[in-house]
């Protein structure tokens, strides 16, 4: 029986990844992003390399609309899906005291918002199924305060620790739910938010194909976080576990004063 999933955050970096990926291994997908013609265009390339049907569905996740929609087919009893990738979400290049309330609202609505939303509208068909899987993007981030006046890790560290509690609710149902917490990964994201990665060293950054693999391997394995890579493993346990006096004055004061 072929399967189906849904990915936010389709057209880039990790949920484009995803989408190939889940393509290749033989599932239906829902693609989903805010642009149309992005989002097509991968639908048709994945129609013709792998033969699979992927519907396009554009949503802003960051609207109430958007939401609905997407929330809308996530609970569709006739066309269920298998799994849910929770993988759209943002950072923002300024810290906390120099970004707008309105962008800190938005960064909430998708990295936190839309993510419990999308797990909740799917979750019920799920268990009444007895089977199915949530994967919720999350990053190393949220670990710690690993960077000073940087909300995201905030964000992040509610998407950990949100996967993780309902995993914990639901799986003796037969569904999962799992975090995947990624390091810096070779992807569009941190050139859309403005943030410059010129000072980060060679060897911090992953390929988006490895780290799908290496979550998709967690998830058969039963975890509920997943950290790809040794290397992260390494730093997510540091900074698990470091003093909190420690951390603070590794990360330090924000760049560029206050």
């Amino acid at each position: 029986m072929v399967q189906t999933a849904l990915v936010t955050g389709a057209t880039a970096g990790l949920g484009a990844a995803f989408a190939r990926r889940l393509a290749a291994d033989g599932y239906q997908l829902v693609l989903v992003a805010r642009d149309r013609e992005r989002l097509v265009e991968l639908a048709g390339e994945l129609a013709e390399r792998h033969g699979t049907k992927a519907e396009a569905l554009d949503a802003d996740l960051a609207t109430e609309s958007g939401v609905g929609v997407v929330a809308s087919r996530l609970r569709a009893a006739d066309s269920p899906v298998d799994l849910l990738v929770n993988n759209a979400g943002i950072g923002l290049r300024q810290q906390f005291l120099r970004t707008d309330e309105a962008d800190e609202l938005r960064l909430l609505r998708l990295n936190v918002e839309a993510v419990l939303r999308l797990t909740h509208a799917v979750l019920p068909g799920m268990v009444q199924r007895r089977q199915g899987r949530v994967i919720n993007v999350s990053s190393v981030a949220g670990f710690g305060p690993v960077a000073a006046g940087s909300t995201y890790s905030a964000s992040k560290a509610w998407v950990t620790n949100f996967s993780e509690s309902v995993d914990q609710s639901v799986r003796h149902r037969g569904v999962r739910v799992m975090a995947l917490c990624p390091g810096y990964v070779r992807t569009e994201f941190h050139e859309r938010a403005g943030i410059r990665t010129d000072g980060s060293p060679g060897w911090l950054w992953l390929q988006a194909d490895d780290v799908v693999s290496d979550g998709l391997a967690d998830l058969r394995r039963g975890k509920a976080v997943s950290v790809p890579d040794w290397r992260y493993k390494v730093l997510a346990t540091v900074v698990r576990h470091a003093p909190h006096g420690l951390l603070r004055r590794a990360v330090g004061r924000p760049g560029g004063g206050e």
